[in-house]
């Protein structure tokens, strides 16, 4: 709220009685009136320009009328004609902390609490901007997360097992290459609306494969419905992958999808191993390797993230939907 000091800008009423510009602007401050108190310290400025009050009101009425750069230089004005007053600092961290420039006014309010050390208010915007400027600082790590999602960095081990198995890299990059892009398509999906078709990605064959009978791509969301259509499911994608030649498959289905066995042997609504994290389950398979993942998700700062990947071969033996539905390579 502005000040109301007095000053040597006036004017005269109908009834003759001398009344400050400045308090009268205030007076239109105080009832929400910001703009007629803008222009009421203005014309109190031109009738006394070196008063830095009027600038800090002023200041503090244009930061309402969300006039930020007016009012920021106003702001400024009133730390050049009063640098040892904490106000024109003060105005000047509200300011910035309105534009979200929160280290400029974290100094700002540091230096507005060197000279009032007494002032709770600038403590309690020191310790409030302190925490935004974290809270923004923690934002942008989360969107740069999300936008730059590079899954061959967080599948090394598979890398490492292809290798062993296959030999030189050209033996096996495309397969890993199939692997790493499959799940960063299901990481941005799942970033971007929450949710993962249940799909069952295959690696075509580009010489055997009959491009024209055989999609890379296949839905298996009626797959998790019942345990006829999961068994009849397993069948049919099996013979696919046979019967199209394909190399490797990755499947991609979302933890919210998979019922079986909570349902199917009645134990409700039991905790997952990874308890209440949302999240997506994707299997690999070719005849060299098997490997399944659950990717958890977390809501941060507003935004969906995908936060850390678990290498979860031990679910096998627990999740009957992945570990038999995609037992198509392996025995």
């Amino acid at each position: 709220m502005a000040e109301a000091v007095s000053g040597s800008a006036s004017s005269t009423t109908n009834g003759g009685e001398e009344v400050s510009l400045k308090d009268k602007g205030n007076d239109f401050f105080k009832a929400g009136n910001f703009l007629k108190a803008a222009a009421l310290y203005t014309q109190a400025i031109k009738l006394d320009p070196s008063n830095p009050t009027l600038y800090s009101n002023r200041a503090a009425a244009f930061l309402q009328l969300v006039k930020l750069n007016k009012a920021l230089a106003d702001a400024e004005t009133t730390i050049t004609l009063n640098p040892q007053w904490e106000k024109g600092y003060f105005r000047k961290g509200c300011v910035l902390e309105a534009m979200e420039q929160y280290d400029e006014a974290l100094a700002a309010f540091q230096t507005a609490l060197q000279y009032n050390p007494q002032s709770t208010e600038v403590s309690r915007k020191i310790k409030r901007i302190s925490q935004l400027a974290k809270d923004k600082k923690r934002a942008k790590e989360v969107e740069s997360m999300r936008s730059n999602v590079d899954m061959a960095k967080h599948l090394d081990p598979v890398k490492t097992v292809l290798a062993e198995k296959l030999g030189p890299e050209e033996c096996w990059r495309h397969m890993f290459s199939f692997l790493a892009e499959t799940m960063e398509t299901a990481v941005k999906s799942w970033h971007e609306i929450s949710k993962v078709d249940p799909r069952v990605y295959f690696l075509l064959d580009k010489e055997k494969t009959q491009i024209d009978k055989y999609a890379p791509v296949v839905n298996i969301e009626k797959a998790f419905e019942s345990p006829h259509t999961h068994s009849s499911c397993f069948t049919f994608l099996r013979q696919y992958a046979e019967d199209s030649f394909s190399q490797a498959a990755c499947l991609v289905v979302a933890k919210n999808i998979i019922s079986y066995p909570q349902v199917w042997k009645g134990q409700g609504s039991r905790k997952w191993k990874h308890g209440q994290h949302d999240g997506f389950f994707v299997q690999f398979e070719s005849p060299i390797l098997r490997k399944l993942w659950f990717i958890p998700s977390s809501n941060e700062k507003g935004q969906t993230l995908c936060k850390y990947f678990s290498w979860s071969t031990s679910l096998l033996s627990r999740l009957h939907t992945l570990s038999t539905v995609t037992n198509w390579f392996m025995p």
